[in-house]
């Protein structure tokens, strides 16, 4: 006779974790709702209960860790702009790159997964899950460009968000295809020491962002004070 179904709770949870796990290694496309439903214990009835359907399950993935990096990208700004002398460029780098990449190593409570998930859908999102991603990064990005124009008031608007682009490419390629430097360099980078990847990475995008605009790029009035 079989044991009482857990908690829905319990379920809740397990179908999130297997979601994250498969999502990371088989694609948002690929990993079907049974896969994660066996892997999970559950059924496809749980799905629908839980979340509506499969993109709701995606969402719940995504908003279950966005959330609380987010706020700590955000505390992290904050701490720089209200440092004495104002914002330092790398320090704003390493708020919005450090908590992602820090997540690699935590084999503990699925981070590494949920990082490998992030690098992946910026590379092949469906078109949901672009704007769920547009809006849960909005209040990032705005933050971060003010920040950036607020250090860097020489760089045309445009030129703040290019970087901002490249800076958020970079990070996601660091953390999909971090194996792929340990590789190339004979063992010479090791993605598993992840606060000398943050400092290399940090120390290479801050300059990247302090570089002057490109030549005959268009003049623009200082970033202090303008809407947003």
């Amino acid at each position: 006779m079989p044991g009482p179904s857990p908690p829905r709770s319990d379920t809740r949870d397990a179908l999130l974790d297997a979601a994250e796990r498969l999502f990371a290694e088989r694609g948002l496309r690929s990993a079907s709702l049974r896969a994660i439903t066996g892997e999970a214990g559950a059924n496809l009835a749980a799905v629908n209960y839980h979340f509506g359907s499969k993109q709701g399950l995606v969402e719940a993935v995504f908003r279950r860790r966005l959330e609380p990096l987010n706020r700590e990208r955000l505390d992290r700004l904050t701490a720089c702009e209200t440092a004495p002398g104002g914002p330092a460029v790398e320090c704003i780098v390493r708020a919005f790159v450090a908590p992602v990449l820090r997540m690699l190593g935590d084999r503990r409570d699925g981070g590494a997964a949920f990082a490998r998930l992030v690098a992946r859908s910026f590379s092949e999102p469906s078109d949901e899950t672009r704007r769920m991603l547009q809006t849960a990064f909005r209040e990032v990005v705005d933050r971060f460009s003010a920040a950036l124009g607020t250090a860097l008031p020489h760089l045309p608007r445009e030129t703040v968000f290019w970087r901002i682009h490249f800076m958020a490419g970079a990070m996601a390629h660091t953390a999909a295809f971090g194996r792929l430097a340990l590789a190339m360099s004979n063992g010479l980078c090791d993605p598993e020491d992840s606060e000398r990847m943050i400092d290399e990475l940090a120390a290479f995008l801050a300059a990247g962002h302090a570089a002057p605009a490109p030549d005959g790029g268009p003049e623009r009035p200082s970033h202090r004070g303008e809407p947003r």
